[in-house]
Parts: structure tokens; C-alpha cells; sequence
């Protein structure tokens, strides 16, 4: 009997979202699981799924492999082939992140700026609200009318409930965005549809903008505005525990992987230190 057929897919998915994992995990985990079924023509077995991880390892970054592994791995549980299951890769621990992935604060502002000329005031109050905020694209859906006017939102999100508040410049402009768009309640971000603006949409029409805003695509995309959130209120207060808080993190491990300086930056702090003779 073929075991990745979209009556279990569906059900693997079902079951994830009663485990409460995120909307976005458990699709990420299904576009796995259908990744390697396309690969495999519809055998399983784990050698197979040994030829795919060496095969990922040549393609892609080891915390991608991993990730695609998890799916992978989650999927044989719940269909009852735990023998597939294969180990993820070590990573060892970065002191630093790669110039050419970080988006500065410059950059931001070209992509905000480059969105309102072109006429996407939609598009550029998404990202605002990300990178002022800290939230995940996945929490935008929390952005409502009360909230804007209550000036903070309770999002409910991988079992944990926290309070994001929005600064009172952004409540301003996201009232005065809804009242344009004739929203009276509930959620602000819509599409012209009225249906909730997917986390796909809002990634495709930030690459839709990379040219026009002079910033390169592979710095553009929703969770890096985030990852500028973290690192621009660490500088300013220099407590990690607090952002831990803010952002959402159950260790203060994860939000330290969202504070690496760039190897720019780190080359620097070590010409400082003034060791040579």
C-alpha cells in the first residue's frame, strides 16, 4: 500500500494542528513530506530516505535539510514506519551570521518607503508592523481594529499566549488605514477579497519589491524583519530576557541565534582588541 497518499498527508496535517503546532509548521512539514514523495516516486523505505538526506546535504543549508528532515521524520511516526525515521545533522554553533542575509535598518526603510510609492500602502503597514512589533508573519491575523485601539493584542500561538503592544504611532496609522478601507472591526490585513492575507502573499509581494527598493531578494523576506526587530530593542536595552519575553521564546537560547552579528561586525570587534605587536 503507497504510504504518502493525500488521504494520510491530510491526516498527518490534521493531526499536527490538533497537537497545536502552527499553521505554518505543519505545512512546512507536508511540503516536506510531498518533496520527497515526488523524489521517490512513491516508495519508502529507509535507504531511500538516506539517498535524500545525502542529496539535500549537497543542495542545501544544514538547518534547511533539518527542518525538511523533521517533517519527514514526524510523518513515518504518525504513519507507523518509525524505522525510516533518520538522524538530523549536527550544526555546530555559530558565532556570527552572514553579511549578505541581514537586512539593515536602511534597507527596511528603502523596501517601506519603496512600497508606498508604488502605491502598496498595504504592503508597507504589514512590514511596519512586523519590524515594530516583533511578530511573526503568522501573527498579523492578531492585528484587528480593537487592537489598534486598545493599543495591544493577545496572540495565541504554539501553546503559549502573550501580549504584543503596539507602539501608538503604528496604532494611529493602522486605524486610519482601516478607516480607508471602510474596516470597522476584526482583522486589518485583508486582501481585496476581504479574506485573511496569507504569510505566502505577504513573502511574494516583498519580493516583488527588491528591485524597485535596491535591496537584494535574498535579504527580503518577512522573518528577517524580525530578526531587525530583536537586534535594533537588544541594542537598546541589553536585556535578552525581555526580548526572550517579546518575542515569544521558550529559551533565551533561540532569541541569542537571532542576535549574531554579522562576520563584518564581528572582524571589527576584534581589530579592537588591539592584540597584534
Amino acid at each position: 500500500m503507497e504510504l504518502v497518499t493525500e488521504r494520510t498527508v491530510d491526516g498527518f496535517r490534521r493531526e499536527l494542528l490538533r497537537r497545536e503546532y502552527s499553521h505554518g509548521t505543519a505545512e512546512s512539514y507536508v511540503r516536506s513530506i510531498r518533496a520527497f514523495a515526488r523524489w521517490s516516486g512513491g516508495a519508502v523505505d529507509r535507504g531511500l530516505v538516506l539517498t535524500w538526506k545525502a542529496r539535500l546535504t549537497a543542495q542545501y543549508a544544514p538547518a534547511t535539510v533539518n527542518a525538511m528532515l523533521a517533517g519527514l521524520n514526524r510523518f513515518f511516526d504518525f504513519a507507523g514506519r518509525p524505522e525510516c525515521r533518520v538522524k538530523v545533522l549536527r550544526l555546530q554553533r555559530r558565532s556570527f551570521r552572514e553579511a549578505e542575509r541581514e537586512l539593515d535598518r536602511g534597507e527596511y526603510r528603502a523596501l517601506v518607503r519603496t512600497a508606498r510609492t508604488l502605491g502598496r500602502e498595504r504592503l508597507a503597514l504589514v512590514m511596519e508592523t512586523i519590524c515594530a512589533t516583533g511578530i511573526r508573519v503568522g501573527e498579523v491575523p492578531y492585528i484587528t481594529v480593537e487592537a489598534a485601539c486598545r493599543g495591544r493584542t493577545d496572540v495565541a500561538l504554539k501553546g503559549k499566549v502573550r501580549t504584543i503592544f503596539l507602539p501608538d504611532r503604528l496604532c494611529r496609522r493602522l486605524l486610519q488605514y482601516a478607516r480607508k478601507q471602510k474596516i470597522t472591526s476584526g482583522e486589518i490585513f485583508l486582501t481585496g477579497g476581504g479574506k485573511r492575507l496569507s504569510r505566502t502573499q505577504i513573502w511574494a509581494e516583498m519580493k516583488r519589491l527588491c528591485r524597485a527598493a535596491g535591496v537584494a531578494a535574498g535579504k527580503v523576506f518577512p522573518h528577517n524583519l524580525r530578526h531587525l526587530f530583536a537586534r535594533t530593542f537588544y541594542r537598546a536595552c541589553q536585556d535578552v530576557v525581555k526580548l526572550a519575553d517579546i518575542l515569544g521564546h521558550s529559551s533565551i537560547e533561540t532569541t541569542r541565534i537571532y542576535l549574531l552579528t554579522t562576520g563584518t561586525e564581528h572582524l571589527r570587534q576584534l581589530e579592537r582588541l588591539g592584540l597584534l605587536c
